[in-house]
């Protein structure tokens, strides 16, 4: 893991301690390195409850309640499901909070309409989920490598925001 990397797992261990809260993951391309990302800060048993790997569309919908409605119509690459799996993750785990990937690592499985290197990314909880779609194809463990990072930015960014006690002012 990258000296960034490690920045960004100790700023989320500290706000998930000092909140008491809890988060566990859902991730079908990642195949476990958003987890392997959380648990590389010591006393992550604390606040991360585990992981479901949803690689195939069964799992999706059989953990983590994913309509296979949706699955058909949208593959398992598209925004709807990655907000799926993280209130599947929520519910299914029991956590405060979930983080979700789901797309076309590589080298094969995009299509023309979803080319490889395709990510949806998604954390939150049940009310509320912030998502992001990662487009660029630069090998499969770069692929890889770069969801797991934007992932673990999107969660710190998501509980910096819930956890400001600043009043929010729109002007």
């Amino acid at each position: 893991m990258d000296f960034e990397s490690k920045i960004t797992s100790r700023e989320i261990s500290e706000i998930l301690w000092e909140t008491e809260k809890t988060v566990g993951t859902a991730e079908s391309c990642t195949g476990g390195r958003i987890a392997e990302a959380i648990i590389a800060v010591p006393g992550a048993s604390k606040y991360f409850k585990g992981g479901i790997i949803s690689y195939v569309n069964e799992i999706k919908e059989s953990l983590l309640g994913v309509d296979p409605q949706v699955l058909e119509e949208k593959t398992a690459v598209c925004e709807e499901v990655a907000i799926a799996m993280v209130k599947g993750a929520c519910k299914a785990l029991n956590t405060n909070y979930a983080i979700a990937a789901t797309g076309f690592a590589g080298p094969t499985g995009g299509t023309k309409d979803i080319p490889v290197g395709t990510i949806w990314l998604a954390c939150g909880n049940d009310e509320r989920v912030v998502t992001l779609k990662v487009e660029e194809d630069h090998g499969r463990d770069i692929n890889l490598a770069i969801a797991t990072n934007k992932a673990m930015e999107l969660f710190l960014n998501y509980l910096k925001e819930e956890n400001d006690p600043r009043p929010v002012y729109e002007g």
